[in-house]
């Protein structure tokens, strides 16, 4: 029986609001992550520590990248429909293997969009044009 290798992915699907805008797939995901924020106390009189009390979650911003290509539109599309007010949305960030089956996946809320950074165009540097959005939210929802 061949045994799966769950940490081997080669892109990352991005969905916003369950599937209502797709914005396809991406080589690269960066920053998926959370931090307990330690508030630290000294007791008086009580030299041996410093206490460590946990106060709240703190989440940090998520960077996805991808060879430019006609799905670049659909992100200009959802930083454009924010002129119109910000609205948070769900978001679903799937870790897919060579054979396009999912490894993992991650459900977020609160997701908004933070930044989009286009290509370097430079003819005199051939390089693959490539395009990063970064995105904000606030946890993590179950499976």
């Amino acid at each position: 029986m061949a045994e799966k290798d769950p940490a081997v992915s080669v892109c990352f699907s991005v969905m916003i609001d369950k599937k209502e805008l797709e914005l396809g797939t991406f080589s690269s995901c960066e920053g998926l992550g959370i931090e307990v924020v330690l508030e630290q106390r000294e007791e008086g009189g009580f030299n041996s520590q410093v206490w460590q009390l946990p106060t709240r979650l703190k989440y940090t911003n998520i960077k996805l990248s991808r060879p430019l290509g006609p799905d670049t539109v659909k992100i200009t599309k959802w930083f454009a429909s924010m002129t119109a007010g910000v609205k948070r949305s769900t978001g679903t960030i799937v870790a897919r293997n060579a054979k396009n089956e999912a490894v993992a996946t991650w459900n977020l809320r609160g997701v908004v969009p933070v930044r989009w950074t286009g290509p370097s165009l430079n003819v005199e540097s051939p390089k693959v044009a490539t395009e990063t959005i970064e995105i904000a939210h606030h946890g993590f929802l179950p499976a």
